[in-house]
């Protein structure tokens, strides 16, 4: 099996939507009595303007309660971005990156805003910095924490967004065809790695800004190992690649030989069934925490392993986000109109060498959700 998906050139938010993101933050402002907005995550400038600088380097967004938009970007003013105004900062001296770069970032952004006396200022208190002090009037107070509620903003996605999560699992259709071809006995986890990720450039057309978690054979999961698959073996693959930001994340378990055990395939019927569930009763306004006990008790009837992790999570510019398909108390999540999220039961046993885990990816709609990974799940 290979790849035959087509690329068309690179992709990026689209400043029209970023402009009505932008305004959902200022309707975010108003309500909690706000009138301007301190963005220093990679995450939430892009969200909002469209710009996601480099890795290593580092930009700021202001956002006025009127909509208007400021952003410092590193090095040189970037095109096609929803902004009012751009300044730039040196992110680096003679081609050396700046470790201070926050603090040039805030004191570009501050020397082209206004520091009305009272102003009442968001921030990200998760990407605090002492330097967002330099937009703040000594009278203000401390700055309210808009992290909660940006999160929860970024819970529905827009066209935009889809599209590049789309390709991001574009990308891991191409890794799992790969990973079809090559896997079989005596292949090592870390040749299997290394052809995965190639696999994934070739089908973004640019490096990744991330890969995934597991790449290991007869294991639960983990980074891969200079070790070789054995026959009877089943090879767990759950593949996280982003692209410009956005991620996918899904995972399909791969027998070495080609030959699963009865006793695997059986695990295999259950843990399909529970995806199955998921598909016919995911809605807006389902629980999440009750549709993991709904899948936990599924599982739980099955002879052989135990299912120990969360059914799934939301994913978007993060690789875990809401909603949360958990049982944890912290969260008590509903399913809404416009979420991404992941499904992921499994079950883990030594007569299963060790585990199997099915992961599939679904936008929750108005009737229901739509299935976003359609290749195989086959062992």
């Amino acid at each position: 099996m290979s790849y035959t998906g087509t690329i068309a050139g690179p992709l990026n938010l689209d400043p029209h939507w970023c402009r009505q993101r932008q305004q959902r933050i200022c309707e975010l402002l108003a309500r909690r009595g706000l009138e301007r907005a301190i963005l220093t995550s990679h995450e939430n400038i892009q969200y909002a303007t469209g710009f996601r600088s480099h890795r290593l380097m580092r930009a700021a967004v202001c956002l006025e309660a009127d909509g208007s938009c400021v952003l410092a970007a590193p090095n040189a003013e970037p095109e096609n971005v929803a902004a009012d105004r751009v300044v730039t900062f040196e992110a680096q001296w003679h081609c050396t990156l700046r470790q201070d770069q926050m603090e040039a970032a805030l004191q570009a952004l501050a020397a082209a805003v206004s520091k009305s006396p009272r102003l009442r200022t968001g921030v990200e208190h998760s990407h605090g910095s002492p330097y967002v002090r330099l937009l703040l009037d000594d009278e203000t107070g401390d700055p309210a924490d808009i992290d909660a509620d940006l999160w929860r903003l970024r819970r529905r996605k827009d066209p935009d967004e889809l599209t590049m999560i789309r390709r991001a699992i574009d990308c891991t259709a191409a890794m799992y065809a790969r990973a079809r071809q090559i896997i079989e006995p005596g292949i090592t986890e870390l040749q299997v790695f290394n052809a995965l990720h190639a696999a994934a450039v070739e089908a973004a057309g640019e490096p990744l800004t991330a890969l995934g978690n597991d790449f290991q054979c007869n294991s639960p999961g983990g980074p891969p190992r200079d070790r070789a698959a054995q026959t009877g073996e089943l090879f767990i693959l759950d593949l996280g690649p982003a692209y410009r930001g956005y991620y996918a994340d899904n995972c399909r378990t791969i027998a070495v030989d080609r030959q699963p055990t009865d006793e695997q395939l059986t695990a295999w019927d259950a843990i399909v069934a529970v995806l199955d569930m998921v598909e016919s009763t995911v809605r807006p306004g389902v629980s999440c925490r009750r549709l993991f006990a709904d899948a936990q008790a599924m599982l739980d009837e099955f002879a052989l392993g135990v299912f120990f992790h969360h059914l799934g999570h939301g994913f978007g510019l993060f690789p875990h986000e809401a909603p949360h398909l958990n049982p944890n108390t912290n969260w008590d999540d509903v399913f809404e109109v416009g979420d991404t999220f992941t499904a992921e039961p499994g079950l883990y046993a030594p007569e299963l060498k060790a585990g199997i885990r099915l992961e599939q990816n679904y936008l929750v709609t108005e009737h229901g959700v739509e299935r976003l990974t359609e290749f195989l799940l086959d062992l």
